[in-house]
């Protein structure tokens, strides 16, 4: 109802406010891309404020500090930060689905939380936003439940590609109907003919959590949850995932929404904690005495590193190939544990003999690396990536291509779908696997096989640098404007308000 102001004028009705509360897995890769996704929402429509719930894990205590540097930042006066506290227990080495049990321990205090969101608006005299719903990322689909008992709808936050999710729902669809057990694919030459695929999908290349019985239950019973939601939310955008987008979401009576790709390109105050300045200067200034396009990157992601062996390996192919490079070298984890790699502080111990000397004026060994800051330079030509879903994003955005080298995760599938299915990529080994999911004893990748697939980035002419550049022009159109992605974010806003 419009209401007269002092001077007998008419005022416009107050505009009513909705809020959202997002739910990340604990992990910086999560976490950033939902605060990106969080401050795209409040910029695009001032109606909406996002309360942001953060887990911990115990075993990282950087992220533990990136945690508390976002409850005492000021990103936006529309974002708040929960910080839940830190529970020692959530993480059980001896549960069999680690992380379903993790989840399921922070449900109670997840409840507590909305309990006092929901108990301070309505108390308030203040008009405060009107909770609307909840934004979960795709491993903490389970906090779905704490919705559902106060009357929230749900969407999911994916995380990954619409590759991997039309192939999560299709392993789910497949147990379900026809009780074809995906663990029965470990080490068969079989090839998966999916539909959301253009190209047979090699088994080597599947994802460990369907080839291992203690997990892949748990992964199928998120695919059953998704369907239980509103919507998923995607970070992706259409142009590079067409086919699955065509092929299999049409048949969904879900909806997906691409609003990709959502990258984290500048740093703020939330990155306080993370504050590494000297080094990226050291690094810049490397880079900036480098010709473009002559050095190649290679970075393994927060979790990714190698033994001895392999290292020394990789040392081999670099010099072997003449090559400018830049490496982000980290030291593995003691065998059975999760903890995150390090440094480390005299990398000739590891290394072949008189490596670095032979290399010091082509190469630059780094163990922090600040990704996209690197992969903007324009003497980076190519990227030696694990094919983590942001990396491939972040190098797409810079026209940067990959020679993919997996690691964990769905990472194989992500480096199938690079190097084979769309060939925006080169391959070093698709089914390179290590993690903590595996039995199996890990392969070396021999040093002719990376001097290959680095050689067959590294080509000036190749025509996949020539679609990678065009991807690049497609990933910026996507977030403008009337793109692809600019309007499925629309479409979202809408199914939200509606």
């Amino acid at each position: 109802m419009e209401t007269e102001d002092c001077q007998g004028g008419t005022s416009k009705p107050e505009m009513e406010r909705s809020e959202l509360v997002f739910i990340p897995s604990p992990g910086i890769g999560h976490v950033t891309s939902t605060v990106e996704l969080a401050r795209l929402l409040v910029n695009r429509d001032e109606r909406f404020v996002v309360t942001i719930i953060l887990m911990k894990l115990p075993f990282d205590e950087k992220f533990t500090s990136y945690c508390k540097s976002l409850t005492e930042s000021t990103i936006s006066n529309n974002i708040k930060f929960l910080d839940l506290p830190l529970l020692e227990q959530a993480l059980d080495m001896k549960a069999k689905d680690i992380l379903a049990f993790y989840m399921e321990t922070y449900k109670p205090l997840v409840k507590e939380a909305l309990a006092q969101l929901i108990e301070s608006s309505t108390s308030s005299p203040d008009k405060p936003p009107r909770l609307i719903g909840l934004l979960v990322d795709m491993f903490c689909v389970t906090m779905v439940d704490v919705g559902n008992d106060f009357g929230l709808r749900s969407y999911v936050f994916f995380t990954s590609g619409v590759g991997y999710l039309s192939l999560l729902f299709s392993m789910q669809t497949m147990k379900d109907e026809q009780n074809v057990d995906s663990t029965q694919f470990k080490d068969s030459d079989t090839e998966l003919v999916i539909s959301s695929f253009a190209k047979p999908i090699p088994a080597r290349v599947l994802p460990s959590m369907f080839l291992n019985k203690d997990v892949v239950p748990g992964f199928l019973n998120f695919a059953r949850k998704y369907k239980q939601t509103k919507g998923i939310v995607v970070n992706t955008f259409l142009e590079l995932e067409s086919h699955v987008m065509s092929s299999f979401f049409d048949g969904l009576s879900l909806p997906v929404y691409p609003v990709g790709p959502i990258l984290k390109l500048q740093r703020d105050e939330g990155d306080k904690g993370l504050d590494r300045a000297r080094e990226k200067e050291e690094i810049k200034k490397w880079l900036d005495d480098q010709p473009p396009s002559s050095v190649v990157f290679l970075c393994f992601g927060s979790m990714g590193s190698f033994d001895e062996d392999q290292l020394k390996e990789i040392s081999k192919a670099l010099e072997h190939s003449g090559h400018r490079f830049l490496w982000s070298l980290r030291r593995a984890p003691p065998k059975g544990t999760i903890v995150f790699p390090s440094g480390y502080d005299n990398p000739q111990e590891i290394l072949t003999d008189g490596f670095l000397d032979r290399t010091s004026m082509v190469g630059k060994i780094i163990g922090w690396a600040p990704q996209t800051d690197i992969l903007a330079h324009p003497a980076v030509g190519g990227f030696v990536s694990h094919c983590g879903w942001n990396s491939i994003l972040e190098s797409l955005w810079f026209g940067v291509p990959i020679a993919a080298w997996p690691i964990d995760g769905e990472q194989q599938l992500n480096a199938f779908q690079m190097v084979v299915e769309l060939g925006l990529g080169v391959e070093i080994k698709l089914d390179y696997r290590k993690d903590f999911l595996s039995d199996d004893e890990v392969k070396m990748v021999t040093a002719e096989e990376i001097e290959r697939g680095i050689n067959s980035l590294m080509q000036s002419n190749s025509e996949i640098k020539r679609k990678v550049r065009e991807m690049s022009e497609k990933s910026k159109k996507a977030l403008m404007e009337s793109g692809s992605s600019h309007n499925s974010f629309g479409h979202f806003i809408d199914n939200l308000m509606s």
